[in-house]
């Protein structure tokens, strides 16, 4: 059976940053992921993991552009990505994150595939012992965003063919993309390693949607995977009245 993560960046944002960790351990979660953690300090965080008994499962990468530049640049050619990395790696390795999501920014063409897949090659074998992911966002939320696309995310994971790089599969997006989430996650399973879940069309809790959930928790079942499936919406209301969905 998957186990369910609270993405901390959505949910319980009604309290104080710190005091969503132990909210999400007593609606039922069993792990966090936390987007950008980049401006909380490190042992405040450390001990609202360790006191609540809380796994990180994830954080993004690069760290927010407080200019107001794009989110990810791992595919725009001539980008401070490999700087801005080596950062991440840092609050992952002292957060103890499992996953580094690399994001790959507004690009197009040739030269952003060129660029990615480097950037990406590099990455892994710079954090050998550090999970990467990857994950196809779709073009209404994020406009221009490079990895829109299922197969070319297929495509990048297997010419890099490094055991520590992987697919992160968002339920929401890939209804977005392709319109068949069962489907898309028949094509990719093999390589995912962390599973995000939102309703469509609105990013609300995953339970009235345009997805079929229970298929897809099934078919999650039924596949064998047993890792972290994150909530990752906002709540129409409070967060304790969307969670039911976890049960």
């Amino acid at each position: 059976m998957p186990r369910f993560c609270a993405n901390l960046s959505m949910l319980f944002t009604e309290l104080p940053f710190i005091e969503r960790f132990a909210a999400a351990r007593a609606a039922g979660f069993d792990a966090v992921e936390v987007l950008f953690p980049y401006d909380v300090a490190v042992p405040d965080m450390l001990d609202a993991l360790a006191r609540n008994d809380l796994p990180l499962a994830l954080i993004n990468c690069p760290p927010p552009n407080y200019t107001g530049g794009e989110r990810g640049f791992a595919a725009v050619p001539g980008s401070r990505f490999r700087q801005d990395f080596k950062r991440s790696l840092r609050y992952a390795a002292a957060l103890g994150a499992q996953h580094l999501h690399i994001m790959a920014g507004v690009a197009e063409g040739p030269d952003a595939k060129v660029t990615f897949i480097e950037n990406l090659r590099w990455a892994a074998a710079e954090a050998p012992e550090q999970s990467l992911t990857i994950e196809p966002i779709n073009q209404n939320d994020m406009p221009g965003y490079f990895l829109s696309d299922f197969d070319l995310a297929a495509e990048v994971i297997a010419a890099i063919d490094a055991p520590n790089l992987r697919l992160q599969f968002d339920a929401y997006h890939a209804q977005k993309i392709t319109g068949d989430v069962l489907g898309t996650w028949a094509r990719v399973r093999d390589i995912t390693v962390h599973v995000q879940v939102a309703q469509t069309p609105d990013r609300t809790a995953p339970d009235q949607s345009d997805i079929d959930f229970a298929a897809f928790f099934t078919a999650l079942d039924t596949d064998g995977y047993d890792a972290w499936v994150s909530g990752e919406y906002t709540p129409a209301a409070r967060t304790n009245q969307s969670v039911g969905w976890i049960a």
